[in-house]
């Protein structure tokens, strides 16, 4: 392996929060280097470890590197936490206005807030573009609140999933709980949503602020059995413990969890009985029971995470209870209800209702949107999903002009290197200030130099000038026609599936290993390559083209042929395995629409896989065959195992009424 290569490993094993230790040989300066580029690389890796010496052997030696920028931001990197307020402040002013400044940026404002220098942080955090950050988020709002500004409201719609909060949100909750913004409920509730989402420490960090005892807390989170058999005191805390405890045991036995709560409901007030009934709901509803839709009615009251909420309405949609789908997005907070989904799903249930002129105007608003929803949308207002009309073609000026674009000419040279994070985050910098044509001249660049997820994700941007040519490319086509040919496969399908799993990265491999255009984990190689005859397979082979796409279509026939020739199903067995869909389906208690499955996946991951997945297909099955298309005919419907296809028929739901 090259030293290019091997820094560049080193250093993505740095990002993961994996061991360092193969990584200091690759960093020392003592080292022989070819040429300037493997000295950055050595840079900045002595950046990412903190190596400071490292760093300032390595830096003056790139006095002359054609990415100042960079060399100097990895030499402050090096010594990040002791860098003096003064050399933050030179380096932004000496470069302004670009992605790295504003990188740097976004480290100094951690360590300002870390450190509670807020007049600085006050500065500087209007200036920070990207703002992506919560720990900074968390920072403002603990600068507003030392000022005696009321930002409690703020903090609750921020803080609604707790995982790891990181420094700058505990103080923040700290803080708010101290003066009285926040209450002794709110933070149950904060401590409560951490153990549903297993952030145990969190959780555990969190009861501190309540004086909670260590060892009670740790057992309605470790060992909620223990709680569970006695039931609680007669005390806020003895009750709100086991209310987590029921949670944390519903994770593993809802039924049990609930038989629980209705032996000892009496002993909890309305607040806290509701508030148990949506732990062990939620639980429920993961493992996709029928129970859980009871669960919810019980649970009407409670305060419920952003999670929660969704998954009340994904239980609802797979029971076909339009009544509470519609009353639980009306009871979303803001920014989730707007969401498309949620959007096109409160359509649908105003439709049920028969109120039909409502729904038209909520799928109109996000019909012309290029994503699932927006096709479902457009469906339910009587039109299919067609090509928007190609603009005009980029021009020979304007790809000249983005070629000589210096962030991109930048962005380009770290994707020569192997350095994707670098060179994607210079890329998306520039076009944040550009026009749609220039998206669209950016998206041929990327084109020219065979970057073809860049090209993809560029010109995704757009919405008003299109080239779709451009979204949904249909490269290594001849060999792709043949293989879906004689497997009588949908290659439109099969396209959309690649769009999503490599963007047509040729090497891509998962953090699992998964390999290749369509991203073929090893032993699934093998299995297929023994099942189709291939000759003398070795591993290596899954990187070659044609080879990737025999084994990757071979594998998707396969599971479709196994799941009933269900493109949804099959779509989720590609990538959470067969069993998996098959499970899900088994749940089912009637059919359901391919919308509704694919709605109520438990697994986030291959939620948004199917849907991204079958809505490509839709947009690929319309340029390649020139014709409008159906997304709801390709998600179809799915059926309970033993109910043939054909047999099933979805009811008519304008008249459901709710059965608890």
């Amino acid at each position: 392996m090259s030293v290019k290569n091997k820094l560049a490993l080193c250093s993505l094993v740095i990002l993961a929060g994996l061991s360092v230790l193969p990584c200091a040989y690759a960093a020392s300066p003592k080292k022989s280097f070819i040429n300037d580029d493997d000295r950055f690389m050595a840079l900045r890796d002595a950046g990412l470890h903190e190596d400071a010496a490292s760093a300032e052997q390595h830096a003056p030696a790139l006095a002359q590197y054609d990415i100042p920028s960079y060399v100097d931001y990895y030499r402050l990197r090096s010594h990040l936490q002791r860098a003096s307020n003064a050399e933050f402040r030179e380096f932004l002013s000496k470069y302004e206005g670009s992605a790295i400044a504003d990188r740097l940026r976004n480290d100094w404002l951690l360590l300002l807030g870390k450190r509670g220098e807020w007049e600085i942080f006050d500065q500087q955090y209007p200036q920070f573009v990207v703002a992506d950050d919560n720990q900074l988020r968390c920072y403002a709002l603990l600068s507003r609140a030392y000022k005696q500004q009321k930002v409690a409201s703020e903090a609750k719609a921020l803080l609604n999933a707790p995982r790891d909060y990181g420094e700058g949100c505990h103080s923040l909750v700290s803080y708010l709980v101290a003066n009285g913004q926040l209450s002794q409920a709110d933070l149950w509730t904060q401590i409560r949503m951490a153990a549903e989402n297993g952030a145990v420490a969190l959780a555990q960090r969190l009861g501190k602020l309540l004086d909670l005892p260590e060892k009670k807390l740790s057992a309605a989170l470790e060992k909620p059995a223990s709680l569970l058999k006695t039931g609680p005191d007669n005390n806020r805390i003895s009750r709100e413990l086991f209310v987590i405890a029921l949670g944390r045991a519903a994770k593993s036995d809802p039924e049990d969890a609930a038989e629980k709560l209705s032996r000892f409901s009496a002993k909890l007030n309305d607040t806290e009985r509701a508030n148990a009934w949506a732990q062990i709901a939620l639980q429920s509803a993961l493992k996709l029971e029928p129970e859980a839709l009871v669960y919810w009615v019980r649970a009407d009251g409670a305060t419920l995470s952003q999670e929660a909420y969704q998954w009340r309405v994904r239980t609802a949609l797979r029971e076909g209870d339009w009544k509470i789908v519609k009353t639980t997005i009306a009871l979303m907070p803001a920014a989730l209800k707007n969401e498309p989904a949620w959007i096109y799903w409160l359509g649908r249930a105003l439709k049920a209702e028969g109120k039909n002129e409502e729904a038209r105007q909520l799928f109109a608003s996000i019909a012309d949107q290029i994503h699932f929803y927006g096709q479902l949308a457009l469906e339910e207002n009587g039109q299919k999903v067609g090509v928007p009309l190609t603009s005009r073609p980029v021009t020979a000026e304007e790809l000249a002009a983005v070629e000589r674009n210096p962030n991109l000419q930048r962005a380009l040279k770290f994707y020569s290197m192997n350095l994707r994070l670098e060179g994607t985050r210079e890329w998306n910098w520039e076009l944040r200030k550009m026009t749609e044509r220039q998206h669209l001249a950016a998206a041929e660049l990327a084109r020219k130099n065979n970057m073809l997820d860049r090209m993809v994700n560029t010109s995704d941007r757009t919405r008003g000038e299109f080239d779709f040519s451009q979204r949904y490319p249909t490269p290594f086509n001849d060999s792709m026609y043949k293989t879906t040919q004689a497997l009588g496969l949908d290659m439109a399908w099969v396209y959309g599936l690649i769009r999503q799993e490599s963007r047509f990265v040729m090497h891509a491999k998962s953090h699992v290993g998964a390999s290749g255009l369509m991203q073929i984990m090893p032993a699934t190689a093998r299995y297929v390559a023994k099942k189709i005859g291939l000759g003398n397979f070795v591993p290596e082979q899954v990187n070659d083209i044609d080879t990737n796409i025999a084994l990757g279509t071979n594998y998707l026939n396969m599971v479709l042929t196994d799941l009933g020739g269900s493109q949804a199903l099959a779509s989720a067995a590609y990538n959470a395995g067969p069993g998996r869909p098959r499970a899900w389906r088994a749940k089912l208690t009637r059919p359901v629409e391919g919308a509704i499955f694919a709605e109520t996946i438990p697994f986030a991951e291959t939620r948004g896989y199917v849907k991204n997945v079958l809505s490509n297909a839709t947009y690929y099955a319309a340029l390649l065959e020139k014709k409008p298309q159906s997304l709801k005919a390709r998600l179809g419907i799915v059926v309970p195992k033993g109910m043939s296809a054909n047999d099933a028929e979805i009811p008519d739901e304008s008249t459901n009424n709710a059965r608890y």
